[in-house]
């Protein structure tokens, strides 16, 4: 692995380091509070060309590096975590989706439109009986001539709050589990998808996380992703590369937390001196630092991957374990550097804390990472 950025990967994370300090982290207090991110920050981001990182050029997008894509998530996410998980789901689920598996048409039709920031995308995955087993799906799809009705229900569907575009996944047959399921693309404006509610969520305020009813939901062929039943291995295709972005999330709030923590200890001062020269609280600080820095080496190197051709099944799960596990540990320590005030909101340290948990669980909870690390590692064994 190159250790030395590309100039245009530098820019990149220069570019969203600068908008998360002077212009998202002044807010990040507001978003989590009134549980929006505003207008005037979505089209900035617009503007930045942060809806179509690395989609092609032709399409509209910037067209660079999924690394560079990677800085990004995380410099955004190190300001506000809600703002950067809407990015990774519309970039690497619903522009990727489209972008890999889509047809010229559909391209012209919808990805255009994501990369422009028109429409927010979303992935219509899980479902209150299939989590971390996805296979077990029940929304069901039959066909009408040549449309498709649909009917079902999906849940924690991040950005589907906007009414942009879906990634929808449905069952000819769920017998058939992984082997009967195709995928969509989906308007959720159009009549017979119905918003049930926003979730009221511990953490991640500002990111909508919705629930969804499909009712006699009517999609024609040009709809369909891919061929018919082949939307198992377009999930896990997307999934296995996209839980990077779940790292990167979980490395930007680590990061944050860890400089917050570090500054107040080099002022914090209690028994005459600072609390940054008592040896608990810098055997906290090393830590903390230890698993940052290797889980940035887990994600780039995961990203780099990806960027090679390979898609990095075995890497990005031990990344986005990793990450994941030393964001909560990061987290969970700044509190305890920060004492009390680290349990009063006007501090944000505990927002760091909230946010943190979730990286654990969606895309794959951390349990289920470890099967697929196993898997990969067994494999090739006889």
């Amino acid at each position: 692995m190159e250790f030395e950025l590309k100039p245009e990967e530098k820019l990149a994370q220069q570019t969203a380091k600068e908008f998360a300090e002077k212009i998202l982290k002044p807010i990040s207090k507001k978003i989590d509070e009134e549980d929006k991110i505003p207008e005037e920050i979505l089209q900035q981001l617009k503007d930045l060309g942060f809806f179509g990182v690395y989609m092609p050029e032709e399409y509209g997008g910037a067209n660079l590096s999924f690394l560079a894509y990677i800085l990004i998530v995380k410099e955004i996410s190190k300001a506000s975590a809600a703002t950067g998980v809407m990015l990774a789901v519309h970039n690497s689920l619903t522009c990727a989706s489209i972008n890999r598996f889509g047809t010229s048409a559909q391209k012209n039709k919808y990805l255009k439109k994501l990369i422009k920031g028109e429409k927010i995308g979303c992935f219509m995955l899980t479902e209150p009986e299939a989590g971390s087993d996805a296979a077990n799906i029940s929304t069901k799809v039959e066909k009408d001539g040549d449309n498709y009705i649909i009917n079902g229900e999906k849940i924690f569907v991040t950005n589907g709050g906007y009414k942009g575009y879906g990634i929808l996944f449905a069952t000819h047959d769920r017998v058939l589990r992984h082997k009967g399921i195709s995928a969509f693309i989906v308007d959720l404006e159009k009549p017979g998808v119905e918003i049930i509610r926003n979730e009221n969520k511990m953490g991640l305020h500002g990111a909508y996380t919705t629930a969804i009813a499909l009712n006699n939901l009517k999609l024609s062929k040009e709809e369909l992703l891919g061929e018919e039943k082949n939307g198992w291995s377009i999930a896990m295709f997307l999934l296995d590369a996209s839980r990077v972005t779940i790292a990167a999330q979980a490395l930007g709030i680590a990061e944050a937390a860890f400089e917050e923590a570090l500054h107040y200890a080099s002022e914090r001062k209690q028994f005459g001196k600072k609390i940054s020269e008592f040896e608990a609280i810098r055997f906290k600080l090393a830590d903390m630092a230890l698993k940052i820095e290797a889980s940035k080496l887990l994600t780039y190197h995961a990203a780099w991957l990806k960027d090679t051709g390979k898609i990095p099944i075995k890497e990005a799960s031990m990344a986005k374990i990793f990450a994941s596990e030393a964001a909560n540990f990061v987290a969970k320590e700044a509190i305890q550097i920060f004492g009390g005030y680290g349990y009063i909101k006007d501090y944000g340290i505990e927002r760091f804390f909230r946010d943190a948990k979730v990286t654990e669980i969606y895309e794959g909870t951390n349990e289920i990472q470890r099967v697929v690390i196993a898997k990969e590692l067994l494999k090739n064994l006889s």
